[in-house]
């Protein structure tokens, strides 16, 4: 039997400390292979690797998305509604300042989602959705 697909994603970083603080202990991501550069962890069974650039700065771009000013660029990761919903409820305990809170976006129209966006501590945006209906997430 084949292995699901995974993506491999590098994304900088300022401070590789704050990376495992907020990856490893806030999202809960295992930690893989690192050096004094860069850290591997596993974001939901895909390969995020967090490079040290100390003179790294985030993107202030954002567009306009079901009433939401959507940051670009970003990166995310497909949940269950479960595991999203798990998620969320982690991260609201956890006090943590969003970009977009967690809510249902194209709510009754094709393509209806749960989503959330926040900030790692480089300024990187990550939004996690997920599909009630999983046909949909391609459906035009």
């Amino acid at each position: 039997m084949a292995r699901p697909s995974r993506f491999h994603l590098a994304m900088p970083v300022h401070d590789l400390t704050a990376a495992r603080s907020f990856y490893g202990e806030l999202l809960g991501c295992r930690e893989g292979r690192s050096s004094d550069s860069w850290v591997d962890f596993d974001l939901y069974g895909h390969q995020f690797v967090a490079h040290l650039d100390t003179g790294h700065r985030p993107s202030a771009l954002t567009n306009p998305v079901d009433g939401d000013d959507v940051p670009v660029p970003h990166f995310g990761v497909l949940l269950d509604p479960e595991a999203w919903q798990m998620l969320a409820d982690r991260l609201v305990a956890a006090d943590v300042e969003f970009v977009i809170e967690p809510h249902t976006r194209f709510a009754g129209l094709v393509g209806e989602q749960s989503t959330m966006f926040l900030l790692d501590p480089s300024g990187n945006a990550l939004e996690f959705k997920a599909f009630a209906d999983d046909s949909q997430v391609f459906a035009r």
